[in-house]
């Protein structure tokens, strides 16, 4: 199991997890705001801000594949020769 949390993302999967925190957490967070300030009710707010929290902590805590999509191709290692 600790090998299934550890995964490996690349950058553009690094990238699309910061966007896709940063997106959904905004809108959770309009969305509660709004709705608590419409029904004047803090509890309501609060509720759909943790709903939001939580589908983010589904969304981007796992290293899921599509994460993955661009690995690095890393250039091979540089041997040096002996002079004698």
């Amino acid at each position: 199991m600790l090998s299934w949390l550890e995964g490996k993302i690349d950058f553009e999967g690094q990238r699309l997890t910061e966007y896709l925190l940063q997106i959904t957490l905004v809108l959770f967070s309009i969305l509660g705001f709004l709705v608590g300030f419409l029904q004047q009710n803090l509890l309501i707010t609060w509720q759909i801000f943790s709903i939001g929290f939580i589908i983010t902590g589904i969304l981007v805590l796992p290293a899921w594949p599509y994460y993955n999509k661009h690995p690095v191709q890393w250039l091979p290692e540089i041997t040096k020769k002996k002079n004698d």
